[in-house]
């Protein structure tokens, strides 16, 4: 089995954000994790080749 490094990210949110996170975590069955990693690897960046 091969087990990934993970890293810890902190970050600041008003709590109304933080609940609304949360409660879109539950209601989409997933965790606020992965609901993060999802987004991450959807985002789209510049091609720097010239």
């Amino acid at each position: 089995m091969c087990f990934m490094k993970t890293e810890t990210l902190t970050l600041r949110l008003s709590k109304r954000r933080k609940n609304k996170l949360y409660l879109y975590a539950v209601e989409n069955d997933k965790t606020v994790t992965s609901l993060i990693e999802d987004w991450i690897d959807n985002l789209k960046l510049k091609d720097n080749a010239g």
